[in-house]
């Protein structure tokens, strides 16, 4: 649970190397939820902060299959699972700045909510700025407020998805040369939209004691 996890295994340097997945679904739902407790509540006691950019930036330099075979099949309100979500967005934004800084930028200037404000990107957001944003909202899982973090993450899929669903109107008027453009963007909006979800979940059960 949140606050009252067991006393974590110490990790060696490597500490996702040294964890490879099996056949079991059992044996990897275990692997998973003790390798994300464990890590969680080892840094968050003593957030050293060369070993928080070293976990924030860890994407950067392995790739994200490792942190894939580790939480993905991981339930949506689950630690792992909102590990993995929070891994995933800052991947997907550094895969794509400048696109989803549009989509962030279209969805901050059509959208009636405050959720702009609590995802906390300067406005107007260019690339680096989602890019800054995404690496501030996983510094906070480590050493700062966790459902604040997944709250944060939550609001900016938010307004990014509403982003993605106008870009996709005025692609449906304008863009004739890529007739698939539309159904991409309507994609993207959605499963944004499903992440939010899954994260203002997440945001919940800690906030419970109840995220495991």
């Amino acid at each position: 649970m949140a606050a009252d996890y067991h006393r974590p295994t110490r990790f060696p340097p490597g500490m996702f190397e040294a964890y490879q997945g099996g056949d079991d679904p059992a044996q990897l739902s275990r692997i998973a939820h003790d390798t994300a407790a464990a890590l969680l509540a080892r840094v968050r006691a003593n957030p050293d902060p060369e070993i928080v950019e070293r976990l924030i930036s860890y994407t950067d330099r392995h790739g994200i299959d490792t942190i894939a075979e580790l939480w993905a099949q991981a339930s949506p309100k689950s630690l792992p699972g909102a590990l993995w979500r929070l891994y995933l967005l800052r991947t997907l934004i550094r895969q794509d700045p400048a696109g989803i800084a549009l989509a962030f930028q279209r969805g901050a200037e059509v959208s009636r909510t405050i959720d702009q404000v609590v995802a906390g990107a300067a406005i107007p957001a260019g690339p680096d700025e989602v890019r800054e944003l995404a690496d501030t909202i996983l510094h906070g899982v480590f050493a700062g407020d966790f459902a604040v973090a997944l709250e944060r993450a939550a609001a900016f899929c938010r307004v990014t998805s509403a982003g993605f669903a106008d870009l996709a109107d005025d692609a449906d008027a304008t863009d004739a040369v890529r007739p698939e453009r539309p159904t991409e963007l309507t994609r993207r909006a959605l499963r944004l939209t499903e992440l939010a979800a899954e994260l203002s979940s997440c945001a919940r059960l800690w906030r419970h004691d109840s995220l495991e």
